[in-house]
């Protein structure tokens, strides 16, 4: 099948331009049912494209596209279309030398575009497979809803999900096997307004209490420890005018560990009242770890072997779907896209050449998961 690499990456880049050329942000219906429209039309004719309703609420349908075969295993490949980029903040794809610039090209709809190429060359060969299926979500980036699509694809053989690929200190091709628990704590504060010059001893701030909690929080990671928790206040408001004491407020914090079960010490260092401030604490989005080393260790040996170079086992502190797959599919790899840069900024890009290089990296890994 690696043959089919440099094919599949001059398809790639025209499909990756048509996708770029489409404002998604996570939750926009119209941006995502365009996206998804052109992702169906880059199917191939043998598959079967079904919209399955999106785990969050209000997003448009998630796109599942079918294969069947006469194999006997059994291959996911999963994928997202959505972004973090507002429509004003948009980038259409330019060519910069080797580097393709745009909004989304990195995460992800670079990966989706091999992701989509893999799947036509599955639909070449269906001896090789009983059932494929790509899975391409709406909702990724803001998702504070339990993944829908989990138990879907439990006791399949494998899972390929095509977020961003990198590679080691080496120049070796790196693959995505150990993920952190990913975790956002929402804490809420309810003081009391006063006058903050003729009065400022009657009220009761939830800008300071906020602050003191986030301090609390920063406080519980443990970088080095054996969860290696992280925990971070990323946002907050409070404060309406600048002569009152501020009544209300909100702060996020972003949470991070191999353990999902380590944030609990988090939580339970932020307290229900403090200075007279009641406090309300959640936490609004939990997404499991991943560790797939083992499971996936001599598949990447044999899929080295295909491809005649080495593939190496890493990890990342981000989140993804694969992570919820994971958990039903022991045999989950990610990092099957292109490489690049600057996720959710302007300078957004993925690299040409390993348009080319991931997709050898891919059909190497399908070709070892289907043994064809």
């Amino acid at each position: 099948m690696i043959e089919a690499a440099e094919r599949m990456a001059l398809v790639a880049e025209r499909e990756l331009e048509a996708l770029v050329g489409v404002s998604t942000p996570s939750g926009d219906v119209a941006g995502a049912e365009e996206a998804v429209a052109l992702c169906i039309a880059f199917l191939p004719p043998e598959a079967q494209p079904e919209r399955v309703e999106c785990s969050t609420p209000g997003h448009a349908p998630d796109l599942l596209g079918r294969l069947s075969g006469t194999g006997e295993r059994r291959l996911a490949l999963l994928g997202h279309l959505d972004t973090v980029v507002a429509h004003d903040a948009h980038r259409r794809l330019i060519r910069d030398g080797d580097r393709l610039l745009g909004s989304g090209t990195v995460d992800m709809k670079g990966g989706v575009a091999l992701a989509l190429g893999v799947t036509r060359e599955l639909a070449a060969r269906p001896e090789l497979y009983a059932e494929a299926a790509v899975l391409l979500v709406n909702d990724e980036e803001w998702r504070t809803v339990p993944f829908a699509h989990t138990e879907r694809f439990r006791g399949w053989d494998a899972c390929l999900c095509f977020e961003a690929g990198e590679i080691d200190a080496q120049g070796r091709d790196a693959l995505i096997v150990r993920r952190k628990a990913a975790g956002t704590l929402e804490i809420k504060a309810h003081g009391r307004p006063a006058h903050s010059g003729s009065a400022p001893h009657k009220g009761r701030s939830a800008l300071l209490a906020l602050a003191d909690v986030a301090r609390r929080v920063a406080d519980s990671s443990d970088p080095t420890g054996p969860d290696r928790l992280t925990a971070v206040p990323t946002i907050l408001h409070s404060g309406e005018a600048f002569n009152v004491v501020p009544p209300r407020g909100r702060l996020v914090c972003d949470l991070r560990a191999d353990d999902i079960a380590a944030f609990r010490p988090v939580l339970q260092a932020v307290p229900e009242e403090l200075d007279g401030v009641s406090i309300e604490s959640a936490l609004v989005r939990a997404w499991p770890g991943m560790d797939t080393r083992s499971a996936t260790a001599a598949l990447l040996e044999e899929a080295a072997d295909r491809l005649g170079r080495p593939l190496v086992a890493s990890e990342r502190g981000g989140a993804s779907d694969a992570s919820h797959v994971a958990q039903a599919v022991p045999v989950t790899v990610d990092g099957l896209g292109p490489r690049g840069g600057g996720a959710h900024t302007p300078q957004e890009w993925v690299s040409a050449e390993a348009l080319r290089s991931r997709a050898e990296v891919a059909l190497a890994l399908v070709a070892a998961i289907l043994r064809g």
